[in-house]
């Protein structure tokens, strides 16, 4: 039997490729956008990719079946209910596929969207019971699926609730959970764990909700705390629907007068280096939003628009070419073109930069201790967090909210933008600059959370 989970790491997401090595046969499950190494893979085990199956219409990434199905001529699965307008061959709550040994079986689990499906997998050779499940977006490791991306949320979490307990619940407890989203995806919620998979008895004996047995408590606990939609979720379920789309994302490389042009044509410049290169120098007006760590798709989706422009700047061409596959992951296929040579192209023609101001933890506080009216704070954190704990006098608004400065500041004063890590603040300090603040300061090694730890003042 083959069993390989393979992962996007920006997104957060899983996908699967399984099958019978002896029959030479595999499918894909829940493909991404980049399907190279699924094919790598299959040529690797010599095997042919003869099935695409997909748990749901996603919300939060391109899924990559129409270039995987044009590349190999696989047929595309999916539950009757997401009528996409693509061709495939719908199935059922119960339909089996055969892959050699291997037979796949459908567990319609409806709630984080109604047509969603989890697949039991069972390996003849070891077991007539299930082994394992891919349970896509209905059950992670640590966390239930978001039950309002589709539905009304409350409507969503009764499905959730009966697809938990009458199907997924009702697995032998060895029964290994395979997920579709692993910790930082938009999909869960925050106890979604990092960890690649688990069992249905330690997600049951470990996970509150799965314990919780009257669904209208399970509906108000798992409604309670759901966090911002993601602005362009319905523009991915289109895109997702149909029809298929096999080409591949074009990015052309820019000079430095190009660029300019772009922006002033209304592109959104965004620098996708590290934090410190672009608080060191960047575009003016150009927006931080590093594409090498995880989550850059989704920072990106909650700024730009599904019709924007983009022009990318990294540190060297591959950085942006990257950066625009990363892009295309949420939708966002309107690139414009990168920066040629990156920003190394731009100093050598000496256009004009602009810096951002770094503060440590440490060195915030010194400054409001000595004058706590000298600079203004921006809590860019989400509500929980805020809720949890806050420096006093500071003003909140989530980093991906900020399409306008608050009315509270003054951007003609020092204002420092602060998250938990410094990473959201570094696209909030960037934006400040962007509106137009004249000394935008990124709070960095650190924020809130090590501010508490040092025993600082804080409101809840």
């Amino acid at each position: 039997m083959i069993f390989r989970q393979l992962l996007h790491d920006d997104l957060g997401c899983a996908s699967y490729l399984i099958g019978d090595e002896d029959a030479g046969v595999a499918a894909v499950v829940d493909p991404k956008l980049d399907i190279g190494e699924y094919l790598q893979l299959a040529r690797f085990l010599g095997v042919h990719l003869e099935h695409i199956l997909e748990t749901h219409n996603h919300a939060d990434h391109v899924s990559g079946h129409g270039r995987l199905a044009s590349a190999t001529g696989a047929t595309i699965h999916i539950h009757r209910e997401a009528a996409p307008g693509y061709e495939h061959e719908p199935f059922d709550d119960g339909w089996e596929l055969e892959l050699g040994d291997l037979t796949v079986r459908a567990l319609h689990t409806p709630g984080h969207r109604p047509e969603h499906t989890a697949f039991a997998l069972i390996d003849a050779h070891r077991s007539g019971e299930p082994w394992a499940v891919l349970t896509g977006d209905s059950l992670f490791v640590g966390d239930i699926a978001r039950p309002d991306l589709a539905v009304d949320k409350a409507e969503g979490a009764r499905g959730i609730f009966h697809s938990l307990n009458d199907k997924l619940m009702s697995l032998p407890d060895t029964c290994e959970v395979w997920p579709g989203h692993l910790g930082g995806s938009m999909c869960g919620g925050p106890g979604m764990d990092l960890k690649v998979s688990s069992t249905i008895g330690f997600e049951r004996a470990n996970q509150p909700l799965l314990q919780v047995e009257d669904e209208d408590d399970f509906v108000r606990r798992a409604t309670s705390a759901l966090r911002p939609q993601p602005p362009n979720f319905e523009n991915i379920v289109a895109l997702n629907r149909g029809p298929l789309a096999a080409q591949t994302v074009e990015a052309h490389p820019l000079t430095p007068r190009q660029v300019q042009q772009a922006e002033r044509d209304g592109a959104l410049v965004v620098d996708v280096r590290t934090e410190l290169q672009f608080d060191e120098a960047h575009i003016p007006a150009a927006v931080c939003i590093t594409a090498l760590r995880g989550g850059f798709g989704s920072r990106l989706a909650w700024l730009a628009e599904p019709s924007q422009s983009l022009v990318l700047v990294g540190r060297d061409d591959d950085d942006a070419r990257d950066a625009a596959e990363l892009a295309a992951a949420v939708g966002l296929t309107g690139i414009a073109g990168y920066l040629s040579g990156g920003m190394t192209s731009w100093r050598e023609e000496k256009q004009p930069v602009e810096r951002v101001e770094r503060l440590t933890v440490s060195e915030l506080h010194e400054r409001w201790e000595d004058d706590r009216d000298a600079i203004q704070l921006l809590d860019v954190r989400e509500r929980d967090e805020w809720d949890e704990g806050h420096i006093p006098g500071s003003i909140h608004l989530p980093y991906h909210d900020l399409r306008e400065p608050p009315d509270e500041l003054d951007l003609q004063r020092p204002v420092a933008a602060l998250c938990s890590s410094g990473q959201r603040a570094a696209v909030a300090a960037s934006l400040l600059k962007r509106f137009g603040a004249s000394d935008a300061i990124h709070v960095v090694e650190g924020g809130v959370p090590r501010w508490k730890r040092e025993g600082w003042p804080v409101e809840r």
